[in-house]
This record gives C-alpha cells, structure tokens and sequence, in this order.
C-alpha cells in the first residue's frame, strides 16, 4: 500500500567517558607544560583523568603526578591500573568528569538507589569529581560530602548532627566567655579579678577554639597541604592567630608589650564566637542542603512496594523488586501502578499528573502504555511489565535528576578562578592590615593589628561564593523534575538560555506520531460505514501504521469486520483483497480507476498535508479514507508561547514538503526544511550552529538522534526513542512541547538566581574587607570586630541558601508570555 511514512537510520550511542579518561570540564587543560616529553605517561592519583607526557605536578591539586603504568595510547586505562588508581586506592577516591563510576565497579544495570551490599560512594556538590566510599570533607573545598544517592528515607545526617551537638557545646561555653571578656562593661572586675577572668577565659574558650572548631582547622590544614585554599583556610587562619596569641599572653605575657600594671589585651572570645558562628553557619547550610535531596525523595516514594502478579489461574503479592519484565500484573482501582507496562486486558482511567504534571486523566486499554508509580483510577486492568528496576521511567528520572544536581554549571568556573586567587589575596591583605595597623594605629598597637587583621581574614571567607552555584542547581533541578523535565547537567540548564533557534522534528514531536482516522468521503450514495468496515476488514491483514489507523477507527465507529481471502499488496499502490462478498481496493490512482470525483474530494484534505486514500468496491470507485497524524493538543498553546520569546522556529522533517508546509502554515511555523534524510538532520544543525545560531533540537526518533547530539540543547520527547533520550540534554517526560517553555522559564530563573548570588558573594566582600581592615576608622572612628564579622559571613552564606531555594516556587504555567 502506498501510504508515507518516514524511517530512520540507527546512530552510534553516545559514548560515555570513565573516570580515568575524563574530560576537559574539570581540567581545561589537564597537560603540564613543564612536563618532559618522551619519558612516559604520568597521571594524579587524586584526578585520575589527568594524563601528560612526562612527570610534572597535577593542575588541579599540585600533587607530584606518578606513572600511569597501563595507561593507553588514547589517555585511558587498562582494568588493571583502573582499578589500582580508582575505588581501591588508598585514599579510596574516585575523580570522575561525568557522573558515573569507572566500568569496573558500575552495575550494568544500575538502580538510583543503593541496592543490598552496594556500597554508598559519597561526593561534593560543588566538586563532583570528588568520590569516596565513606562520609567525610571535600579536599578541594572541605564542604562535607553527600551520599551520591538518594534513599526513599531521608537518611541520618551525621553531619549534621556532630555540627549540632557541637555547636550546642561551642554556645554553653562562649556566652561566659563574652560575659567575662565584656566584664569591665558590666562592673565584672569587682568580683572577678582580670587576672582571674583571662585563665577562665582560656580554660572556657579553648574545648570551644580547639574541641569545637576541630573540624574547622583540620579542613583548614589539608587547604594548606594540597594548596586548595578555602573558606577553612581563612576561618583556621583566624581562629587560631586569635587563641594562640591569646594563650602566650595569659602563660607569658611579658613576651609582649602592655602598660605597667596592665596584662596584654586577650582574644578568647573573638576565637570561641567566632568559631560558635562559623558552626551557626554550617548547620544552617547542611539543613538547607539536606532540602535538595526532598526533591528525588519525593519521587522514589511514588512507587508501590509491591505488586499483584498473576501466575496462570493464582494470584500473589510480591515485593516490588521481584517483578521481572513479561509478569502479568493485576492493578485494581485506587492503587498505583507499580512499574512500567502495557495494558493486556481491562480499561480505566490513570492520573499520571505526578510524573507529567498533566492534571487530566489519561484514558487506558489494551495496548495503551502505563508508567510505574502513577495512579490508576476508575477501572481495574491486567498489564505485562516492559520495564523493571532501573530502567523504568521513575528510576531513570532519579538518576537523572541525581546527576543533573552533581554536575557544574559553566558559570561555575568563574567562582573557581575567583576563588583561586582570592584566599592568597585575602591573606595578603590581612597581613598589610596588621602591618599598617602597627606602623599608624593608635595604642595599643599590637591589639588592634590583631583584631583587624583578623577581622579581614573571617569576614573575607568564600563559602558565599562557592555556594552561589550549587545551590542554585541543585534547587533548579529538583523543582524541573517536579514539571516533569528531566535536566542531563548544569551546563545544559545554562545554555538553554541562550537559545535563540528551536528546531522541531514534525512526527512524534508537533504531531502524536499515530496515524488517526480522520474522515471517511463516499460518492454515489455509498454508504460510508459500510465502506469503513469493508476498509478496516482488508487492512486488518496489514501491519502498516495507517493500517492500524484505519483499523482503529473502524472499531471506534463499531463497524463490522470481516475476513479476508485472496489479500495483495501492489508494490507502491496499494492493498487489495476479497472482503464479505464484494472485491475491495485501496490506494492511490495508480490503483484505483476513477473520474476524477475522488481527486475533487481528496484534494482540501491534501491542501492540509492529510493522506487521501482512495477506495474502490468491485472495481468501481465509491470513496475516500482520510488519514493523518494529528497535531498534539499542547502543541499550539506552547508554540504561541515560544514566539512570545522572540525565538526562530523552524520545522524539520523528512515528510514531503507539501505536507510538512501544510502542517507549518496551521501552526504558525514560518521555517521549513522538509524531505531531509535522516543523516541530513544533523547538518542541518551544524549549518545553523556555524551561522552563530544557538540552536535547541526537539525530536523523538532514531533518526533524530544525531541532530539532537549536534544541537547546542538537544531535547527528547519523553515518549520517543531510548537513542534519542541518551542523545538529548533535556527529556520532557510527557513529551508535549509545553515542557519545552517551562524549561526555558526555569532556565532563565537559574541562571537569574545563580547571578544574583555570585553578585552579592562579590559585592559582599568587595564591601566587608575594606571595612574590616579599618578603612572607616580614619574618618569615622568605626571598626568591625572579628565576632561581627563571622555574623556577616555566616548571614552572606544564608542569605545565598534562602535566595537559592526560592526556586523551588518559580511559576512554570505554559502561558502566552509575549
């Protein structure tokens, strides 16, 4: 039968990079140009994807770089040496660019949530090349790690509860301190001595400094080691200049100038208030850390625990993780389904607004495809398990939105060059400040040197900076998870911005992709229902699409169907067969004889790029059959909206031109690029690309897979293809275009958020080290003391968490935003 119909041509599946290979997001450049040539590939055991030519020191950590013995050619590695360098080093890091482990020890399969025996990896969500397989600090940043996996409960937060057990400890035994360091204020000297009062003072402030603030200095310590200097670098820094000066001047205080009859002035409470707000700080920030994980935690409690497998004439309710693909499964009403299936026998009606946001039910039957997790609703169904475990829709968005919160926007990279020179300058300028404040500040000298200096050190502190981006990625992709928009990584959020061209795929992404019965036409009183039963009985013998179209449609306006004897298929013109009685054909003129009344009535139909079949009963033509792929209901709305965004819609497609123009002129499409093969998609973008496009690819095909990897943004109809999932950045789960416009809102809300954080981070400290180091004392006799300057820190840290997290109510409405 001669009916149009578009196929693709496989592409390779996108390859995916090992920890050990790499790539260059985490190194730009991961080649050492004092390395020497010629003597042997040499790698970092803390950054496994470093490879050069020669020994050096890593560019990351600075650590002497060591054989890479086993590594090939290509800069990758051997099983042998992957697993020497990798999980089963000593340090029992894993440094992986992309979010995955190293083949060796990656399931083949893997679950977004840590099976029995597996071992949890832990990582930083600010590195997330940094992987261990035990809690502990990132040696980059010296955030604390998180697990790389979320469980369905929300797991003991160690973290979280040893900086609250201390903090609780750290605030019991500084409020004295500040009473007695304030004592002369308050008329405390007259029954506490000063001399008394700076031993107490010692005793109470040093388990606050050294027990408490423990943490904090050996974090501070291992910046120093590896040269990753950090917000730890400069509270350590602080804390301790303040206590060990303090101590030496209680145990020896003629070591240091002081009025007779006057001790040198003491600094416990600036080392036990400071560290009791930097500690404020962390346990607010892990609390609001631990919220972005609420996200995934909320969709893996969607799924049942268990479900109804049917075995022959015996039923059984077996644990959820028992299920394997081909079970039969009974879903009775008001339960929810318990993993991805097909109907087989029953009808009902399914809310899947929890993973599509689509608020309407969706009518199900024989043949429909239902989801794991969503919840069916007025009739119970029998259904065959396609997919179990992690390959069902559920796991896949958990392990993507996992991945996506993991990742580092581009933007990033600014706050990492900052922060690369900003700690050494800080320092610097702390050390000017005690210098100056020596050589022209007012008596005592030595006091106020100390105070400002360290005053400079804490307020100074980067962790605002370093947060302004994860958080903002963290919240971004957990809410577009909630819309049913599943984000690869950070980059890709950013880049979607910036997009200025959308290239749609017509079939399956501005259509359904399902061929519809659309009208049947008869002449000479034919009657049209007779026609139709004559038309579904032939093409029932067919496996053609708009065969099953016709087919459908038959049994939707409960035509008779009869069989068929004596069935042929003419190469390129049709179908023919003996159908109750009379002979029937279908297809185009070349097969059907007729007067040109059949032309007549196809012809508005065609105008429309629908498929006119013509129709013949024992060798006289008595009608049409009109057949076509129907344009999604989100499909206008979402295009009036996208043009509201000023952005150059262009419709690509393999179909022919007439059709795909008609269907361009009903939505508004101005753009057409029509009768493309498969492998001449992906040109088509890299055309556009060259012309300094930056182009967003939609499809849902094999076909469309090369395109999509091509594009600047690649995005994959949640109902298409696996390949072309695997080659997209972004998957709307429902696969309706309106995902398309609630990403671009979401992207812009991110990247407006991560802005306004690195620009407080910045104005905050551009503003606060200045005033620190005493700029205003001159002029206006103000200072800010070290206790006032770990509040400010701790506030900007807050203040970046608080206004990251508003993303989570960003409006996602698909809405005509002209």
């Amino acid at each position: 039968m001669s009916h149009e119909h578009s196929t693709g041509s496989e592409s390779d599946t996108p390859k995916v990079s090992c920890c050990h290979g790499g790539t260059p997001e985490a190194a730009p450049d991961s080649r050492n140009d004092d390395a020497k040539p010629g003597t042997g590939l040499y790698t970092c055991l803390m950054h496994a994807q470093i490879s050069q030519d020669g020994p050096g020191s890593c560019p990351i950590c600075h650590m002497t770089l060591v054989p890479a013995e086993g590594k090939t050619k290509d800069g990758g590695v051997t099983e042998a040496v992957a697993a020497a360098s990798c999980c089963h080093s000593a340090a029992k890091r894993v440094h992986s660019n992309d979010q995955d482990h190293c083949a060796h020890h990656k399931p083949s399969n893997p679950s977004p949530m840590p099976q029995a025996g597996e071992a949890v990896i832990y990582t930083c969500p600010m590195h997330p090349q940094v992987r261990q397989d035990s809690p502990g600090s990132c040696p980059i940043c010296g955030m604390a790690l998180e697990p790389e996996r979320i469980t369905l409960e929300a797991p003991e937060n160690h973290e979280l509860k040893d900086m609250s057990r201390r903090l609780w400890i750290a605030t019991a035994l500084s409020v004295p301190v500040a009473v007695l360091a304030m004592g002369a204020h308050f008329g405390l000297s007259k029954y506490i001595p000063d001399g008394i009062s700076v031993w107490i003072q010692m005793i109470l402030a040093t388990p606050v400094a050294i027990g408490c603030g423990w943490p904090f200095l050996v974090r501070g310590w291992e910046s120093l080691k590896t040269r990753h200097f950090n917000m730890f670098t400069l509270i350590a820094l602080g804390v301790l200049v303040a206590w060990v000066y303090s101590v030496v001047a209680v145990l020896v205080p003629g070591v240091f100038p002081h009025p007779m009859g006057m001790g040198p002035e003491v600094y416990f409470e600036a080392a036990a208030v400071i560290t009791t707000l930097v500690l404020v700080g962390q346990v607010l920030e892990l609390k609001a850390r631990a919220q972005t994980g609420n996200a995934i935690r909320a969709l893996l409690k969607l799924a049942p625990a268990t479900a109804h497998r049917l075995t022959g004439e015996d039923e059984e309710t077996v644990d959820l993780d028992q299920v394997a693909v081909g079970d039969l499964l009974r879903v009775r009403p008001g339960e929810k389904i318990p993993t991805d299936g097909e109907v087989t026998e029953g009808t009902s009606h399914v809310d899947e607004s929890m993973l599509t946001g689509e608020a309407m039910p969706a009518s199900k039957g024989p043949g429909d495809k239902v989801t794991g997790a969503t919840l069916n609703q007025s009739g119970g169904f029998i259904m065959k398990a396609t997919r179990v475990g992690s390959d069902t829709l559920l796991a896949q968005i958990v392990a993507r939105v996992g991945q996506a919160q993991r990742s580092r926007a581009p933007i990033q990279r600014v706050a990492d060059v900052v922060s690369g020179y900003f700690v050494p300058a800080v320092v610097a300028v702390s050390a000017v400040t005690f210098v100056a404040w020596m050589v022209w500040g007012p008596e005592p000298k030595l006091g106020y040197a100390i105070l400002n200096a360290i005053a400079v050190l804490i307020i100074a502190c980067p962790c605002a900076l370093g947060l302004a981006t994860p958080m903002s990625i963290m919240a971004g992709t957990g809410r577009a998870a909630k819309a049913g928009i599943l984000v690869r990584d950070a980059a890709v959020l950013e880049a979607f911005e910036s997009i200025d061209t959308l290239v749609f795929d017509k079939t399956g992404t501005l259509t359904e992709g399902r061929p519809k019965l659309i009208d049947v036409k008869t002449i000479d009183g034919f009657d049209a229902i007779r026609l139709l039963s004559l038309a579904g009985s032939l093409e029932a013998v067919s496996e053609h699409p708009i065969a099953d179209a016709i087919v459908k449609g038959a049994k939707d306006k409960a035509a008779s169907l009869f069989s068929v004897s004596d069935f042929k298929a003419p190469s390129g013109k049709g179908v023919t067969g003996h159908v109750d009685g009379v002979d029937i054909a279908l297809g185009n003129a070349a097969l059907i004889n007729e007067d040109g009344r059949l032309s007549a009535l196809a012809q508005p139909y065609r105008d429309k790029g629908q498929t006119a079949i013509y129709a013949s009963v024992d060798g006289k033509p008595v009608g049409i059959i009109v057949v076509a792929d129907p344009v999604k209901a989100s499909t206008v709305a979402a295009l009036t909206a996208l043009k509201g965004e000023h952005l150059r819609l262009v419709m690509l497609t393999g179909d022919n031109g007439v059709t795909a123009k008609a269907v361009a002129k009903d939505l508004g499409i101005d753009e057409v690029e029509a009768d493309v093969l498969p492998e001449g998609k992906a040109d088509v973008i890299e055309r556009l690309i060259k012309a300094g496009r930056k182009v967003a690819m939609a499809g849902d095909g094999v076909n469309d897979a090369p395109a999509l990897a091509a594009a600047t943004v690649g995005i994959a109809m949640g109902n298409g293809t696996d390949i072309a999932m695997e080659s997209a950045g972004i998957t709307l789960v429902k696969g309706d275009l309106g995902g398309i416009v609630r990403a671009r809102v979401l992207s812009r809300a991110v990247m407006r958020n991560i802005k306004q954080n690195l620009i407080f981070a910045f104005a905050y400290n551009l503003i606060g080290v200045p005033i620190a180091a005493g700029v205003l004392y001159p002029a206006f006799g103000l200072l800010l003391s070290p206790i006032l300057a770990s509040a400010a820190m701790a506030f900007s840290s807050v203040s970046v968490i608080g206004n990251s997290l508003r993303i989570r109510n960003v409006d996602l409405e698909v809405r005509d935003r002209k």
